[in-house]
């Protein structure tokens, strides 16, 4: 256990150097990337929307809407090109094909987890929003958001191995995600005869477990926790069985 650490430790710090260098800010782009996004996206909706939307303050709700969708998307995009990225890695006995996507969707959770922490601070220097009304309601939903990201990069990653259609269809699934995150909207907006129907779909489970730890019992939220943790789990499962003969299918030149 301690050796697959280290392996996903020394990848780590490999893909930071690759994607953001050693000049500049470096590093700082792992968390900078995503702040940029969350910062624009506030400040647009900040000019062309009212303060509060629906009873629920403008800031808060755009930032556990939308640093949630961040990391879904990232993780699957990221992870799309993590092999053919890698691909001389595995002339190394020591290194498996679920160290390297395992440290790519570790970094991508990493830097949306501290720029999360930063934009909350931001906003709550403002005074746009309270400390969490329930912290391991939070910490718990923040983990789905990670767990099901990581299983739905992985489904699709494996599947992109086997079907290569799956690559050209991946750009529109990831434009699929804002609305079917519910990132920018809240179940309880919608009619209540489909609030159920739509939380079969696992990630608004998670994002609404965030919104419920950080807004507490004021705000009306509806999430199902376990399902989140097994459909996370049974995509997980999948994703590393298509995964697995992936390097049959890949020449190293």
């Amino acid at each position: 256990m301690t050796r697959h650490f280290r392996i996903i430790g020394a990848l780590l710090m490999r893909e930071m150097t690759t994607r953001f260098g050693r000049e500049g800010l470096g590093f700082l782009w792992v968390v900078g990337e995503p702040l940029l996004f969350c910062f624009g996206v506030l400040t647009m909706w900040t000019l062309i929307k009212p303060e509060y939307e629906h009873g629920i303050r403008l800031g808060p709700f755009v930032m556990t809407g939308y640093m949630s969708l961040l990391i879904y998307r990232h993780m699957m995009s990221f992870s799309m090109g993590a092999l053919n990225a890698n691909i001389g890695l595995m002339y190394h006995r020591q290194v498996g094909i679920m160290h390297i996507f395992l440290a790519r969707n570790l970094m991508e959770f990493a830097g949306g987890t501290v720029a999360f922490v930063v934009v909350y601070v931001a906003l709550l220097a403002m005074g746009q929003v309270n400390l969490p009304s329930d912290w391991l309601l939070l910490y718990t939903g923040w983990f789905l958001v990670g767990w099901t990201g990581l299983g739905l990069a992985l489904l699709f990653a494996g599947l992109a191995i086997r079907y290569e259609i799956m690559e050209r269809l991946v750009p529109f699934l990831s434009y699929s995600m804002i609305p079917l995150s519910g990132a920018f909207m809240m179940v309880g907006w919608m009619p209540a005869q489909y609030r159920e129907p739509f939380l079969w779909v696992p990630f608004p489970n998670a994002i609404e477990m965030v919104r419920a730890g950080v807004f507490g019992e004021f705000v009306d939220t509806y999430y199902h926790g376990e399902y989140a943790l097994f459909a996370g789990g049974v995509m997980l499962f999948f994703g590393m069985i298509f995964l697995a003969g992936a390097k049959t299918r890949i020449v190293i030149e």
